[in-house]
């Protein structure tokens, strides 16, 4: 996870605080979704951080964890469309971790909303967009992960 670290520091603009999020992106589907994005040159915020992995069924629990620990501000899990997972049903597995860990982040003051799954296939760039800006907007909305040190040198 040492993207997660590099990227831990809350990104600044003129003094204004941006949230930082994370987007775990399937290999066969939303990973090619924001691959397309970028080759049809359309914008998300740079505040984004995208991590390519081979399935979403494969980011276990603590990776979300980790990563509101280490003070980022919003997790979007993307995966391919339901029935259509490459790995038959690791994206339904993401769905029911994605959930319990939504509840677990309700219960620990963090909050639901800055953890979510979407499922997207290859062709759906405009929807990778769409879904990126708003959890942006949401994680703008909500303000900084409660459990980032404010104190932390960025």
């Amino acid at each position: 996870m040492s993207q997660v670290q590099a990227s831990a520091a809350a990104p600044q603009t003129a003094g204004k605080w941006k949230p930082e999020i994370i987007v775990f992106c399937c290999n066969y589907c939303a990973y090619a979704a924001a691959d397309l994005a970028g080759a049809r040159r359309m914008q998300y915020p740079p505040n984004v951080r995208v991590i390519h992995v081979p399935c979403t069924g494969k980011i276990e629990r603590e990776h979300i964890l980790a990563s509101f620990e280490k003070g980022i501000d919003g997790v979007l899990v993307a995966g391919c469309l339901e029935g259509g997972c490459h790995f038959i049903e690791g994206n339904l597995r993401a769905k029911r971790r994605t959930e319990q860990l939504r509840d677990m982040l309700d219960e620990i003051g963090v909050g639901r909303e800055r953890l979510r799954m979407v499922n997207l296939s290859a062709a759906m760039a405009p929807t990778f967009v769409q879904r990126v800006n708003e959890i942006v907007q949401t994680i703008e909305g909500l303000g900084p992960n409660p459990l980032r040190a404010h104190d932390a040198p960025a």
